[in-house]
């Protein structure tokens, strides 16, 4: 059991994800932040004109799917690397993370 910790623990793929789960944690409070800005300026929208601004919805829906590709690689749903190390608006499904 000590044996198969320390082998973990000195396995560098672990310390690299770690270090980019920080970097991403970082980036999804400042995505987090947008998201509101983006919920205010859409209600400020609809208060002032009685429609959505299209253009705040496109960049709401972009955002969205962005928070969601981080909290998949957050939470080791997906190995694969959220924006800027991916496209920035994946559609496609992730692939799963490996078994081991």
């Amino acid at each position: 059991m000590q044996e198969q910790i320390n082998e973990n623990l000195k396995k560098i793929s672990t310390w690299k994800r770690i270090i980019f789960m920080l970097i991403y944690a970082a980036i999804d409070s400042i995505v987090k932040l947008l998201l509101w800005l983006v919920i205010l300026l859409q209600v400020g929208s609809v208060l002032f004109t009685g429609i959505t601004n299209p253009n705040i919805l496109e960049f709401g829906r972009n955002l969205s799917t962005y928070h969601y590709h981080l909290l998949l690689f957050l939470t080791f749903n997906t190995e694969q690397l959220p924006f800027p190390f991916s496209a920035w608006n994946l559609t496609t499904e992730l692939e799963s993370p490996s078994k081991s």
